[in-house]
């Protein structure tokens, strides 16, 4: 009997496609994996950015969770924004109830502006319950000097700082250096056996970058559902992230940061 690799994306839902939920299943089916969802919160949102935001009862959250694990298996679990301690405290109780798989955490703690997106005492929280039962985290630059108190500005500083973390919270730790100035990408993974890899490439200049982060995430999860080793599923993950926005840098979806392309040749009825 056939079996895809299963993965269990908990984020928020993103009413236009772009990022979230929404994002996390196309990626994990375009990557050959089967995506399961628990919705923690229902966002009123498009290209243009995000105006309500409805968070579903700790209960529901803890239902779905319940029902997906308990049924289908995870693989790998990918955890997108939390921004509340209800929504964390369940979680946090299904992942220590119900054993250990790869569980990847982008945390959404601070916006493209700059501006933060949590709490102080929520953002402690995560650091103390959450991230020793995750096995990688993947901050942007912000969010690194958040975690950490420190800025990186360099791909060596960011390396010093993914070290710094992952010995703290004993997980691996991607640290996205998307934000850097240049021609050149750079993000840096310090994987909790001790290895450290930086991973560099030209820059794709698009704007259609909504759900990049969701997407690398979801990406990686994926990868290590289907066994790779830490570093070979960041890579694999970033290679499909550039493949996403390579595509999608000429759509014309929306009037804003519109979103990736996951599928670049997808079937169609058209004569």
């Amino acid at each position: 009997m056939k079996r895809y690799p299963i993965v269990l994306s908990i984020a928020g839902s993103d009413c236009s496609g772009g990022a979230g939920i929404q994002a996390d299943i196309k990626t994990i089916s375009a990557l050959g994996g089967y995506a399961a969802s628990v919705i923690t919160a229902v966002t009123v949102q498009n290209t243009l950015g995000v105006q309500k935001v409805h968070h579903l009862p700790p209960e529901i959250v803890e239902g779905q969770i319940e029902a997906v694990i308990s049924d289908l298996r995870p693989d790998a679990i990918k955890i997108g924004m939390i921004d509340n301690d209800s929504t964390l405290r369940v979680i946090v109780q299904a992942l220590r109830r119900y054993g250990r798989c790869p569980v990847v955490y982008d945390p959404v703690m601070v916006s493209t502006s700059g501006h933060r997106l949590m709490e102080a005492s929520t953002i402690e929280e995560i650091k103390r319950s959450l991230f020793p039962l995750t096995t990688l985290v993947t901050p942007n630059l912000a969010e690194a000097a958040v975690l950490s108190g420190t800025s990186p500005d360099t791909p060596e500083e960011m390396a010093t700082v993914a070290a710094e973390l992952s010995e703290r919270f004993r997980t691996s730790v991607l640290i996205k250096g998307g934000h850097l100035p240049g021609d050149e990408t750079c993000d840096v993974l310090h994987a909790l056996n001790g290895g450290s890899y930086i991973y560099k490439g030209k820059r794709i200049r698009s704007r259609n970058l909504h759900g990049t982060g969701c997407t690398l995430s979801s990406a990686i999860a994926t990868r290590l559902a289907m066994g790779y080793p830490m570093d070979k599923a960041v890579e694999a993950g970033k290679e499909y992230v550039g493949r996403a926005i390579a595509a999608g840098k000429e759509l014309n979806i929306g009037g804003g940061n519109g979103p990736l392309w996951h599928f670049p040749e997808p079937e169609t009825s058209q004569k």
